[in-house]
C-alpha cells in the first residue's frame, strides 16, 4: 500500500469523492456589476480605438448627469473634452473601471459625478465618501499631473427626500479635497436651490432628476468659475 504524505492526501481524496459522485468544483460566480457595464465599457473603447482621444483633455467620468451634458464641448471651447458618463452609475462603478476610462486618457482635468444614485439605492454617504477617497489616491499617483473635480450630488425634485445624506456625503467629499493641491469640490448644491431651499423646478426636465438646459448652463458657470476659466459671452444664467 502506498502511503501519500498528508499534503497530498486530502485533494487527492477530494477528487476521487468529486469523480465518484459525479460532483463539479462550484464555478465562479460573475460580479454583476462588472456584467452591468461590460457592453457599456467595451463601446468606449471601440470609439477610442476608431478616433483615439487626445491626452490632456478634460474627463467627464459619472453617472448620466453627464452622459446627458450633450453641451459640454460648446461649453468648454477652450478644452478638449472626453465625456465618459454612463447612465445609472455609482462610484463603486468608475472607481472599478478607473483603469479603463479615467487612467487611459491621461486628462489634465477629471470631473466626477457620482452619488446620486448610490443614495437612491440606499447606499450611505460615509461609504460613497470612502470610494471616492480610494478613486482620488489612483489617480493621482497613476496620473500626477492630473486634477480631480468633484461635482456635488445634485438637490432634484425627484429626490428631494434625500436631500440631507446629499448634504453629509457634500460635507464628507468637500473637507476631504479642502486644502488639498490637485483635489476640488464644485458646490452645484447650493445654487440649485431656491429660495425656500427646494431643488429649483426650473432647471430639470419632465421626469424632475435630470437637467434642462438651463440647469448644464448654471453647472457650466459654476464649473468654469472654479476651474479658473473665462465665463462663456452669451452663456445662459
Amino acid at each position: 500500500m502506498i502511503h501519500l504524505p498528508k499534503p497530498y492526501f486530502l485533494p487527492l481524496l477530494f477528487a476521487v469523492v468529486f469523480s465518484l459522485t459525479g460532483c463539479q468544483s462550484p464555478k465562479v460566480q460573475p460580479d454583476p456589476a462588472v456584467e452591468k457595464w461590460e457592453t457599456t465599457m467595451q463601446a468606449f473603447e471601440s470609439a477610442d480605438h476608431d478616433a483615439p482621444p487626445p491626452k490632456g483633455a478634460l474627463l467627464l467620468a459619472g453617472s448620466s448627469s453627464f452622459r446627458m451634458w450633450k453641451s459640454a464641448a460648446q461649453d468648454f471651447p477652450d478644452k478638449q473634452v472626453i465625456n465618459r458618463g454612463f447612465g445609472g452609475s455609482q462610484m463603486s462603478d468608475l472607481l472599478h473601471y478607473t483603469d479603463r476610462i479615467v487612467i487611459p486618457y491621461e486628462p489634465a482635468e477629471i470631473l466626477v459625478y457620482e452619488g446620486d444614485n448610490d443614495l437612491a439605492a440606499g447606499e450611505s454617504p460615509e461609504i460613497i465618501f470612502t470610494e471616492f477617497k480610494e478613486f482620488t489616491r489612483i489617480v493621482l499617483k497613476a496620473l500626477p499631473a492630473s486634477r480631480v473635480y468633484f461635482v456635488a450630488i445634485k438637490p432634484s425634485p425627484s429626490r428631494a427626500k434625500l436631500m440631507g445624506k446629499m448634504r453629509e456625503a457634500n460635507g464628507l467629499i468637500a473637507n476631504y479635497c479642502n486644502g488639498k493641491a490637485r483635489l476640488e469640490f464644485i458646490d452645484v448644491f447650493t445654487p440649485m436651490l431656491d429660495s425656500d431651499g427646494q431643488p429649483r423646478a426650473e432647471l430639470f426636465v419632465a421626469d424632475q432628476l435630470h437637467m434642462n438646459p438651463a440647469g448644464y448652463a448654471l453647472w457650466t458657470k459654476i464649473v468654469r468659475k472654479k476651474m479658473g476659466l473665462s465665463e462663456r459671452t452669451g452663456a445662459a444664467q
